[in-house]
């Protein structure tokens, strides 16, 4: 239960630190994270200012932090805090020991206000006729606290789509937050969204990032931050909600929902939802909208199979499939710039090594690459022809010109999610709205069928509403 606020003539004898104010209004801390003394923390929570949380309640046995109730998520150690055995949670340990005399510390009072800012939109770029539904769609959700999935396809400009929603709640004095799984897409946004809300605080939440005690109308965070937040949020929007780790992991998932107020707005965007989603949308027991086209209303590339025998075997030999090699030294002889999918680092360094005998310009890069950012400029600066990448590519990247390749597309790890994503890295500009999309394999799997699937079906809507120029 949250204490009441202290009378006017209490106050006098306190003194009251707004501080404590703006770093914990919408959070849960641990007292270790706050920048202020045991004994300021104590007095505000004596006059009402604090409540406390548990940490972890044994029955049932569950983290207060991040939902985890897998018993096999908590560990024992002597606490040198009060002396016993006790239990803490393993799962969410990356962002501090939660335990069972560990109280999760949150603001109760009022929270602070912010200016309402009648126009706080700058932007004067035009939206397609898919992005106009779409936006008009969110505004409702922001107005009526609905839930609503933007199914968008890559490149249709689900950014642009936001703006009016997003302004809607800022000028209503609303909180609002954008929630990714991914870092580098939280640096791509926060640039994005400054500039077109100039006048508004905005704070971008990832792990080191010095912005993370601030208190912001709108806020830019990965989802893992999001385990910091408790009701905070008027509108919660969650991008990628199909990306990895947050389409796997609950953790995240609660973090989403308990970041959120009682009343609020939940807004998820994706252009590849999972199957039970896309059902749900098609029947109309799922709120949704879709943008079956991009803005320059050409269909998207639709996957070629191509059969290229135990491509992985020959790899082994120190030799590519003619059919790869075929693709690979067509682009070459015509200039045109290509990403090439691999399942493994091991199969991609084994790759390179044979294609820089073709061409030695030729790159490869993957999460842990060092010089990835530095690859991908030079790809960007057409400094390097073609680019072999692990899936750490298969979002987020836009190259105007580019044909796409998948080796392997067989793997597992090519879900259908995953290769639609690779497929939507081609055409997405409007100079240049075609682009290839090969898929080699050694045989095809329901994920490449349902991928090339989800692709034409979104065409056929496409040309259905009138999106797409036929």
């Amino acid at each position: 239960m949250i204490p009441q606020l202290p009378s006017q003539s209490t106050k006098r004898f306190f003194n009251y630190n707004p501080k404590i104010q703006n770093i914990l209004a919408g959070k849960q801390l641990l007292i270790e994270e706050l920048p202020f003394s045991p004994e300021e923390i104590k007095q505000h929570f004596e006059h009402g200012y604090l409540a406390y949380r548990k940490g972890i309640h044994r029955k049932p046995l569950t983290c207060t932090r991040c939902g985890t109730t897998d018993p096999s998520w908590f560990a024992k150690f002597p606490c040198s805090r009060c002396g016993k055995v006790e239990l803490y949670c393993r799962k969410c340990l990356m962002m501090g020991r939660v335990s069972e005399c560990t109280p999760l510390v949150s603001w109760a009072g009022q929270e602070p206000m912010f200016d309402r800012i009648v126009e706080p939109l700058q932007w004067n770029g035009q939206l397609s006729e898919g992005q106009k539904v779409a936006s008009l769609r969110v505004v409702e959700a922001v107005e009526n606290s609905a839930e609503l999935l933007v199914w968008a396809v890559a490149g249709a400009g689900k950014t642009e789509v936001l703006f009016a929603g997003i302004a809607h709640a800022l000028s209503t004095g609303k909180r609002v937050c954008v929630a990714t799984p991914r870092t580098d897409v939280v640096l791509e946004l926060v640039p994005r969204l400054r500039k077109v809300f100039p006048d508004i605080k905005i704070a971008a939440l990832y792990g080191g990032s010095e912005e993370r005690h601030e208190y912001a109308q709108l806020s830019i965070s990965t989802t893992h931050q999001l385990l910091r937040f408790y009701k905070a949020f008027d509108v919660m929007i969650v991008d990628e909600v199909d990306a990895f780790p947050y389409s796997i992991d609950e953790t995240l998932q609660y973090a989403v929902q308990q970041s959120r107020k009682p009343e609020s707005s939940l807004i998820y965007l994706t252009a590849t939802p999972k199957k039970q989603w896309q059902k749900e949308c098609r029947s109309g027991k799922r709120n949704c909208v879709t943008i079956p086209a991009r803005f320059h209303r050409h269909p998207l590339p639709v996957p070629e199979f191509v059969w290229s025998g135990n491509w992985e075997k020959l790899l082994h030999k120190g030799r590519l499939s003619v059919q790869i090699k075929k693709w690979v030294e067509a682009r070459l002889a015509t200039g045109k710039q290509a990403l090439i999918f691999a399942p493994k680092i091991a199969a991609m360094e084994k790759l390179l090594k044979i294609l820089r005998n073709i061409d030695p310009p030729i790159e490869s890069v993957h999460a842990e690459d060092p010089d990835r950012k530095e690859k991908v400029m030079k790809f960007r600066n057409k400094e390097i022809p073609i680019l072999l990448t692990t899936t750490i590519l298969e979002r987020g990247v836009t190259i105007p010109n580019i044909d796409v390749a998948v080796i392997g597309s067989e793997d597992r790890i090519f879900t259908e999610s995953a290769l639609v994503q690779i497929a939507g890295r081609a055409g997405r500009s409007a100079e240049y709205s075609t682009g290839n999309v090969t898929f080699f394999h050694y045989g095809k799997t329901e994920a490449m069928l349902s991928a090339c699937s989800q692709i034409v079906l979104m065409n056929k809507e496409g040309v259905r509403k009138g999106l797409i120029d036929v």
